[in-house]
């Protein structure tokens, strides 16, 4: 049987770790006395420490575990938080040095926590399935909570404050900053009546004779300054597009797009698409990067700007939640359902579609400045200017390919892996006649032997749900956001009281680095976004993925994570559950003071944690 790697959770993943590094009972002997003090630590026990525990910056994607779990061990994939060990670190002799990584410390565990064990447990809160009966039991030591970080319930438990109560410089939390940017968009409606009622369902037209309500996001003579401004490409950031009898037609030539060249084609009836406007406009970056917060899900734009009385696409459907806002001049547009079940809510776009394949509209208006319209992905749609008058509008885009059936994908080809790892039902051969009674040719058979191996597959469907990694396939979900996602928009706050602007510079008066900073364990911390990390476990460590250093041009970037030890993934936990708290270093949920400290700067020196305050200057003049 071929080894797996499968997707684990936290627990799962450091239980995998001990199996592979070999610990056993009969490794470590024990000396407590009636008063609890330590066991004692033999030389021999005491790992040195290896070059290949430094957390290195990874820009080609996740990279291949270093060791396999024993297929034998019995995963199981629980929705309360993280379990995590309460061992004995191993202080080893670091040369204290700027940029302190994480480090792997080797874990010598207790007698008493080898003598415990859990019972296997089925089901969680959500319906997920964590194993089957038959798992063998896990060394309770394992499951933990450091420090009682969380009550009975699961809810953490640290001491967190708000912004507001200790003046912090930074207050506002990004995911309801979102939320409001989203509600803005829409007003008057309301967020819980448009995901009610329109949300994947049916288009929304709003009215809202306010012809200034999007004016700061975008215009024409922006568009212009981008083109005169900025290295412009055909196809990449460039469409020149037309549509005429019934033929839609794209004219971009090759390399840069020279204003004069661009402007002289518009003025003979081409529509113009700037991809990416996000990369170029900052309040278009700052709009995207707030709705992400709220969709958790990639948001993108395209800006549309129509000569008059033309049309620059044929009928089609895309494969996003589209929102168009008017920026300025008027468009007829046309919207029509999906011409069939199949076609609702597509996962790809169509080609362009023909006048006499579409259908009668649903939607027949006329967009004006400062007027909205929605339709979900599946909808047929098209547009055409007025005769007297251009029409200039920007495409927000979200959901595209964040389907159920896309989160399957990831969950079960991994759910099958870890079931033939571990079920022997899974390894058992097909039956003879299957062949004879299954196949297309077969299909409208009504036989013993169909009706059985139907009946087996039912049975192992069910079944495997017991093997499913839920979280982790929603994991990966986030990992791939944390690469696609736009980078946050930093303001003053953030920027003086982060690693991003505050901290040593260099004098060039004294010609010496100035303005020395360090964090101390009461200093106040937290995430600077609420959205801009996630945790994957693996079985040899903890990832983070983040989006800090995206480029606002979609994945002009690698994936961008560091790895860290099972031992300091609490103290990232903590951050993501507080926020938009802050919570001190020394409240951090990992054992030591200076592994508090290790992790704090770690987090602090890749931008990912902003302080409360800014940090005070340690110059001795």
């Amino acid at each position: 049987m071929s080894s797996v790697t499968p997707l684990l959770s936290a627990r799962e993943a450091y239980t995998a770790q001990e199996e592979a590094q070999g610990i056993g009972k009969d490794k470590v002997k024990k000396k407590i006395n009636d008063k609890g003090k330590k066991p004692a630590v033999s030389a021999s026990q005491v790992a040195e420490p290896s070059s290949t525990s430094e957390v290195q910056i990874i820009k080609n994607g996740a990279a291949g575990s270093k060791t396999e779990a024993d297929a034998s061990s019995k995963r199981k994939q629980g929705m309360e938080p993280p379990l995590v060990p309460q061992k004995k670190v191993k202080k080893l002799k670091q040369k204290k040095s700027p940029g302190t990584p994480f480090i792997v410390k080797d874990i010598e565990p207790d007698q008493s926590d080898r003598d415990k064990t859990s019972d296997s447990q089925r089901g969680g809160g959500s319906g997920d399935h964590e194993g089957s009966d038959e798992c063998e039991s896990v060394d309770e030591g394992f499951s933990l909570r450091l420090s009682d970080s969380y009550d009975s319930s699961g809810t953490l438990k640290l001491d967190s404050v708000s912004g507001e109560s200790i003046r912090a410089a930074g207050v506002l939390d990004s995911r309801e900053e979102g939320r409001k940017v989203f509600q803005w968009m829409i007003a008057p409606h309301s967020e819980a009546s448009f995901f009610r009622d329109y949300w994947e369902k049916k288009p929304l037209y709003l009215k809202r004779n306010t012809p200034d309500y999007y004016k700061n996001l975008f215009s024409t003579s922006i568009l212009d300054k981008i083109l005169h401004e900025e290295k412009i490409h055909y196809t990449k950031n460039l469409d020149v597009t037309s549509y005429s009898e019934g033929k839609r037609q794209t004219h971009n030539l090759v390399g840069q797009a020279h204003p004069s060249v661009v402007w002289d084609y518009y003025n003979n009836g081409c529509s113009l698409r700037l991809l990416n406007p996000q990369t170029f406009h900052r309040p278009v970056w700052k709009l995207l990067y707030n709705l992400q917060e709220h969709f958790n899900s990639f948001c993108g734009a395209n800006v549309y700007l129509t000569p008059p009385g033309t049309q620059g696409f044929a009928p089609h459907w895309d494969d996003i939640e589209a929102f168009l806002l008017q920026l300025e001049g008027r468009k007829h547009w046309k919207v029509y359902k999906p011409r069939s079940e199949e076609e609702e809510l597509p996962e790809f776009s169509s080609e362009n579609l023909s006048q006499d394949e579409i259908g009668e509209p649903v939607l027949d208006i006329t967009l004006e400045a400062g007027d909205l319209l929605y339709f979900p992905r599946g909808y047929i749609h098209q547009a055409v200017t007025d005769e007297d008058v251009h029409s200039i509008h920007i495409t927000v885009s979200t959901y595209q390919r964040n389907s159920w059936g896309q989160y399957l994908q990831k969950l079960l080809p991994r759910a099958v892996d870890l079931a033939m790892a571990e079920d022997l039902e899974f390894r058992k051969g097909l039956p003879l006649d299957h062949l004879r009674v299954m196949g297309v040719v077969n299909s409208d058979m009504e036989t013993p032997g169909r009706s059985a191996f139907l009946s087996k597959v039912k049975e192992l469907m069910e079944r495997l749900l017991l093997y499913a990694p839920f979280d982790a396939a929603a994991d990966q979900f986030g990992a791939n956001l944390m690469h696609d996602a736009l980078p946050p928009l930093l303001g003053p706050e953030d920027k003086m009281c982060s690693v991003h602007s505050g901290g040593e510079r260099w004098c060039k008066k004294k010609q010496k680095v100035i303005n020395r900073v360090e964090l101390d364990p009461d200093t106040y911390i937290r995430l600077i976004r609420g959205n801009v990390i996630r945790m994957v476990a693996e079985e040899d460590g903890v990832k983070i993925f983040h989006c800090l250093e995206n480029t606002r041009e979609y994945h002009q970037e690698d994936p961008q994570f560091f790895e860290m030890s099972h031992e300091h993934a609490p103290a990232v936990e903590a951050l993501i559950h507080t926020y938009p708290k802050y919570i001190t270093v020394e409240t951090l949920p990992v054992e030591g003071d200076d592994e508090k400290m290790t992790v704090a700067r770690g987090l602090w020196e890749r931008g990912l944690v902003v302080a409360a305050h800014p940090l005070e200057n340690r110059d001795d003049d």
